[in-house]
């Protein structure tokens, strides 16, 4: 049995739509890519009906992991970004957390203005805190 050399085999970015999100979505790609590592993608959102959860589901970035060539999976999460971004993080075993630095600002239905903070003092793993401005 050979010994992993990758260093980031599981990637956990949060994203939440915003232009500063999908920057950091960008970063996370080129960074899966460049060690092969899989990207978990989470978007997290206050309690909303089915059909809407469905809709923001459909406008997630992951298009832009799969131009990027890597393997994605999206994990939507009803509840506090930061919260969904770290149990996502636990159960995934990830190596990785990637969240922006600035958040969402006048969006009622994210909480992002903490996330960075919150994780960065929580995560089970390494995080890169990306500048997005």
């Amino acid at each position: 049995m050979g010994y992993d050399r990758r260093v980031f085999r599981s990637i956990v970015v949060g994203t939440d739509g915003s232009d500063t999100a999908t920057q950091a979505v960008r970063q996370a790609v080129d960074l899966a890519s460049a060690v092969g590592a899989k990207l978990e993608l989470v978007s997290a959102y206050e309690p909303v009906s089915e059909q809407r959860l469905a809709e923001e589901r459909r406008e997630a970035p992951e298009d832009l992991a799969r131009e990027g060539g890597v393997a994605v999976e999206k994990c939507p999460r009803q509840g506090d970004p930061a919260d969904a971004i770290l149990d996502v993080a636990e159960e995934r075993d990830a190596d990785l957390i990637v969240v922006g630095n600035k958040g969402m600002t006048g969006a009622k239905r994210f909480l992002l203005g903490s996330v960075p903070n919150k994780v960065s003092h929580h995560a089970p793993c390494s995080v890169l805190i990306i500048r997005t401005t």
